[in-house]
């Protein structure tokens, strides 16, 4: 269940990125997703860490899928350069999660 939470965590913080990204080009209103949507993120965080996740673990997690979903989602969106190196990037960023992940293992 604790998973769950960081998994709504990391949809929260991707919305409320995105959001950012409208906002700043002239459409304010988007603020109040920004707001709500960091606030979910975080709340979410909290719930997974008192659920029993390991802090590293989960912030690993929560950031390293946030950059990861972050460039694919304004790929797609925002039509934002997403090129083999970022990939590289980000291919390197889930290996260190999970060198991380297995070594709370213990």
């Amino acid at each position: 269940m604790a998973y769950l939470f960081l998994a709504c965590a990391i949809a929260s913080e991707l919305i409320a990125t995105l959001a950012l990204r409208v906002a700043a080009t002239g459409r304010p209103s988007f603020y109040a997703i920004v707001t709500l949507g960091y606030l979910g993120g975080f709340a979410g965080l909290l719930i997974a860490l008192r659920q029993g996740i390991p802090l590293g673990v989960a912030y690993g997690v929560w950031t390293a899928a946030g950059v990861a979903l972050t460039a694919v989602a304004s790929r797609i969106l925002f039509d934002e350069p997403l090129t083999r190196r970022m990939i590289g990037g980000i291919a390197l960023i889930a290996a260190g999660v999970l060198l991380v992940e297995l070594g709370a293992a213990h």
